[in-house]
């Protein structure tokens, strides 16, 4: 990317972002950039055939009654986040 492109997105950031906001773009960009430079992988997005098999997945087990109840959910989360 050039110098120009660069400077341009800067500057459109400056005069769309509030300051939090660019601390919080910034402090992400950082972080991401240390990632990549130590070599730790990313997240890469699901494929189709990766979604697909997760819902056969999710399909058969909820066929085989393998599944929690709402209340059950929402028990658990009482439970872990105290």
């Amino acid at each position: 990317m050039s110098t120009a492109t660069l400077t341009g997105l800067l500057e459109y950031l400056y005069g769309t972002l509030t300051p939090s906001n660019m601390r919080w773009v910034g402090e992400h960009l950082i972080e991401y950039a240390k990632k990549e430079e130590e070599g730790i992988p990313t997240l890469q997005p699901f494929t189709m055939e990766e979604i697909d098999a997760m819902l056969d997945e999710a399909e058969r087990d909820f066929e085989a009654g393998e599944y929690l109840t709402q209340d059950e959910v929402f028990h658990r989360h009482k439970t872990v986040a105290v």
